[in-house]
């Protein structure tokens, strides 16, 4: 393609952006369908799924309960189940896709539990990367910074966070040294709920949220790992439930943190908070959603808006996490937007939608 043709992509793919926060923006008269939303697509499950990655307008993977794995290559006409053989007890909560391909996907929870899987032929066959075999760590998110380098977190171990590192796209791994890792507060963890505990913007910047603690705190590295700096959210904590959930950064500085108290009982003030210096200071949202959110995603190509999701509905904002208004009331756990102009979100019961005009 000519540099002339790649700047005129480049501004229609920027207008999709502004133009699809446009039209969520844009209230329904009464009786009428809303400018743009969320579109559901058939995935023939029941699973849940608190594990997205969209990969563009066509290709987008999904993991969720009962070790199931999606795959869609037409832009959710069609899912085509592609879990690893065997895995059915698995609770699979993340998984990062390269392309239509290649993929990684995450189980949780104690011990052998936790495990990492690869396939590189679009879920035709996987490959079990890594086991835990220590019964006191707990995995719950993973991040890739490109198609090779990449990481995952436990929660804490000996008191620190434990974070395990590839370096050829997740084919193998290695726990890191936690020297430069700060200490776990009393019950402090992360929340395996959306795939977004743990999240990376650029070569080397990666953020870790955590709750349950008596603070609800995000830890940075600049340096894929190896040194951590920590700082208090606004974000209420102070019980196993409370706490940062989900986390999305648009670049290196400028971030979104979501979350509150996943109780459907409880009420979830100043679920949202915004930082614009790497996550070294956040401040409370002026507006925030109206109850708990676990996954937050930037709209493609936008220096302002987002998209915040929970069990009771999505949030957007148009001013970079200040103010947010509800525009859906379905239930989804994470959200995930493509550089090509695409958005996706998914939870339980199988759900699975594209955002779009109607």
């Amino acid at each position: 393609m000519t540099s002339m043709g790649k700047t005129r992509r480049m501004i229609s793919v920027g207008l999709t952006g502004a133009a699809l926060a446009m039209a969520l923006a844009s209230p329904a008269q009464a009786g009428e369908t809303p400018a743009a939303g969320w579109h559901l697509t058939p995935t023939g499950t029941d699973a849940r799924f608190r594990g997205l990655a969209a990969v563009d307008r066509k290709v987008a993977w999904a993991a969720g309960s009962k070790g199931t794995v999606l795959r869609t290559g037409d832009g959710g006409r069609t899912w085509r189940d592609v879990s690893p053989p065997g895995a059915g007890g698995l609770e699979f909560r993340d998984v990062e896709a390269f392309d239509a391909r290649r993929a990684v996907v995450l189980a949780i929870g104690e011990g052998e539990a936790s495990r990492v899987f690869r396939t590189e032929d679009g879920g035709v066959s996987w490959t079990e990367s890594f086991r835990n075999t220590d019964p006191r760590a707990f995995y719950d998110c993973m991040t890739f910074f490109d198609h090779r380098h990449g990481l995952a977190m436990s929660d804490p171990v000996d008191g620190k966070y434990r974070i395990l590192s590839t370096r050829d796209g997740g084919r193998s791994w290695t726990v890191l040294p936690d020297e430069g890792m700060p200490a776990a507060l009393p019950g402090e963890a992360g929340f395996a709920a959306s795939g977004q505990c743990l999240v990376s913007s650029g070569p080397r910047d990666v953020w870790l949220a955590t709750g349950g603690g008596a603070a609800a705190r995000v830890l940075h590295s600049a340096d894929r790992g190896l040194t951590w700096t920590v700082a208090e959210s606004t974000i209420p904590a102070g019980d196993p439930a409370r706490g940062v959930f989900g986390l999305a950064f648009r670049d290196r500085t400028h971030g979104l943190a979501v979350g509150g108290d996943y109780r459907k009982d409880q009420p979830s003030p100043r679920a949202a908070a915004v930082t614009g210096d790497a996550g070294r200071t956040w401040r409370q949202a002026a507006a925030p959603p109206p109850a708990y959110r676990s996954g937050v995603a930037w709209l493609p190509h936008s220096r302002s808006a987002a998209l915040a999701v929970g069990p009771t509905g999505t949030d957007l904002t148009t001013d970079g996490g200040r103010t947010w208004r509800t525009i859906d009331t379905g239930s989804y756990d994470t959200v995930d937007c493509t550089r090509d102009g695409s958005c996706w979100a998914s939870g339980e019961k199988g759900r699975i939608a594209r955002l779009g005009r109607a």
